[in-house]
């Protein structure tokens, strides 16, 4: 037999070969991937705060919704990466992770609504032994044979798969790897593992779907001895899960429950059961069921509204004092001194960039078009913090406004979700410039980067919004005395005088994850570029290496400082001050120095702007 080690790498076809249904369908497969995470997560987090749902269906639900956000996450990122990438490459041993986590997450998720539909009968045809049969004890050790059965199963699966011989085609028709597209390219008789895997995948599906169908048999056949409220009731519960089973069930028996072919219509199929139905279950287990729906209300006006009659009216608090650096005078004048200056290095080195690139006639590339922006934001960014902080120095009572600290969030959220998603497409432009440089100035045409630009602005936009938007309706009405030099969102929730959880994490979502999600991106597109780098010449890769090294100093500077400040529960520690000063100050004014001092062509532009002048 050929050697097995001769394929090291598969290439998917995808969904389409045509370009714009490929870029057509990476924004719906975005969206509905970021509903799928949001939606499913929103109800993980219903269930644990709220008191109400403490039974153990929806303790098997926060366990089916965790499942669904990692099922969908071992096919979707992946698939909306392609939509974007000329070559939808995935090496031997991704394939065969991918492919084990698929099945391992799809197995626990059958074995876990067949649970839910025991937990179903239990509930409805002996309710007065439910408590005692569905003790706390009992709901873990079914949870756990479910995780295990998936692992049995996705084990089982990888073991007959993994040793196959691929010696030959290394095309996969599909969007993600399986295992009947796997078994058309391996170069031996798959006949005997075909029929295991029917066997292992194919009749577990069946012989579960037959089991929940006739559990819910006996359940209906029980309700009619039932009052009609009762009926409507259990009807009502059941009717979610019933669906659910349906569109997960169905696409899977059509799939693994035939003999080892491939069909074009199987990746339309797939789509229903890695995309649809993590997509469908918050909403079908939401606005069917009115406990959910009412844990919602409940939770948003705990943490949203507060309980006006238990509490001081919020207007007790109209101002925020801020404690600062020091309270030493003698020091806060030296303070004020070091950010002076700081500060107009900022404005004058910013600017500098802005006037040059502007001016100059050999600065023109989409690189020096969003360093401008860049520049711009950081002007904007430190303006938000810095010159209220110089001011404070000099003043006795430093104090702002409620609607002042309100204001001052939106905007330091506002220029700084902007910079980090101008940073993000800065990577992009340094990726297309050095994988695809023959492609480079129809990729990067001026209505894409103005595109680019508008996107970066409409997301820091929507960024600050929400975070605005979950502190501005909180009630102060108790402390007032901020330990900070300026107003965010952390310090100000300690402020507030209600349950701040949900609201908590929120915040670590909005803000958190869009740091450390476009950080590895950011990485993630200078990881791909070194590796380009290696069939350019050494002329090439210095050039490349000279204007990269300038981004990552930046990226670095001010990605690190975010992520440890907003990536962490909703407490404050005594170094948050310093850090904040990094991204706030230290940063903007590295930014002008970094890309002029590193950049040939942006000093040779400001020495003839100088001598034209």
């Amino acid at each position: 037999m050929a050697n097995t080690h001769n394929v090291t790498e598969f290439i998917f076809l995808g969904l389409s070969p045509n370009q714009e249904v490929q870029k057509v369908c990476f924004v719906i497969f975005l969206l509905l991937y970021a509903a799928i995470v949001l939606g499913n997560f929103l109800i993980v987090l219903i269930v644990f705060a709220s008191r109400s749902l403490r039974s153990p269906m929806y303790f098997f639900l926060s366990y089916l919704s965790f499942v669904e956000i990692c099922y969908a996450s071992t096919t979707a990122p992946k698939l909306i990466s392609d939509l974007l990438a000329e070559r939808k490459a995935i090496s031997l041993w991704g394939c065969m992770t991918q492919l084990f986590f698929i099945h391992f997450f799809g197995g626990t998720e059958i074995f876990l609504l067949t649970v839910m539909a025991y937990d179903r009968y239990v509930a409805i045809c002996k309710p007065l032994n439910y408590t005692t049969i569905m003790n706390r004890q009992a709901c873990a050790v079914l949870v756990g044979i479910a995780w295990l059965g998936g692992f049995v199963h996705s084990f089982a699966q990888i073991l007959l798969t993994f040793r196959l011989p691929f010696c030959g085609p290394n095309v996969i028709d599909h969007y993600f790897c399986d295992l009947l597209p796997l078994l058309k390219l391996a170069c031996s008789d798959t006949f005997l593992i075909g029929l295991l895997i029917v066997a292992n995948g194919g009749t577990l599906s069946v012989s579960c779907f037959v089991v929940l169908l006739a559990s819910y048999v006996v359940i209906l056949l029980h309700l009619r001895t039932r009052s009609s409220d009762g009926r409507r009731k259990a009807l009502s519960t059941c009717a979610s899960h019933i669906t659910v089973v349906i569109l997960f069930f169905g696409p899977c028996i059509f799939i693994y429950l035939r003999p080892s072919a491939t069909l074009p219509m199987d990746k339309v199929m797939a789509v229903f059961y890695t995309v649809i139905t993590p997509l469908l279950n918050p909403l079908i287990y939401s606005l069917r069921n009115t406990e959910v729906k009412k844990a919602v209300r409940r939770l948003w006006a705990r943490t949203v509204k507060p309980d006006w009659k238990n509490m001081v009216p919020t207007s007790n608090v109209t101002e925020i004092t801020f404690l600062g650096f020091s309270q030493n005078r003698d020091m806060q004048k030296l303070i004020s001194v070091i950010f002076l200056l700081m500060y107009l290095a900022i404005v004058l080195g910013n600017g500098l960039i802005v006037v040059t690139i502007m001016a100059s006639k050999g600065l023109t590339s989409p690189m020096y078009f969003f360093l401008g922006y860049l520049s711009f934001v950081e002007i904007c960014y430190c303006s938000v913090t810095a010159p209220k902080l110089i001011l404070d120095s000099f003043i006795e009572r430093t104090v702002i406004s409620l609607k002042g600290c309100i204001t001052q969030i939106f905007f330091l959220h506002f220029f700084g979700g902007t910079e980090i998603f101008l940073l993000t497409v800065m990577a992009y432009d340094r990726y297309v410039a050095i994988c695809k440089p023959l492609h480079y100035t129809s990729i990067m045409n001026r209505r894409v980067c103005g595109l680019l630009v508008g996107a970066a602005w409409g997301g820091g936009l929507l960024h600050s919004v929400g975070q605005t938007f979950l502190i501005f309706q909180l009630p102060f009405c108790g402390p007032r005395v901020l330990d900070h030099y300026f107003c965010d969102v952390h310090p100000v929730l300690k402020l507030a005088c209600s349950d701040t959880f949900l609201i908590g994490v929120l915040i670590i979502t909005n803000g958190g994850s869009i740091s450390v999600i476009s950080f590895t991106v950011l990485l993630a597109s200078y990881v791909v570029i070194l590796c380009s780098l290696r069939s350019q010449t050494s002329e090439g890769r210095r050039k490349a290496l000279s204007t990269c090294a300038s981004h990552v100093a930046v990226v670095s500077l001010f990605f690190i400082p975010c992520s440890f400040v907003y990536m962490r529960p909703c407490v404050t520690l005594p170094a948050d001050k310093i850090v904040a000063v990094f991204y706030t100050v230290v940063t903007p004014l590295l930014n002008p120095v970094i890309y002029s001092f590193r950049n040939s062509e942006v000093k040779s532009a400001m020495r003839r702007l100088i001598d034209r002048k």
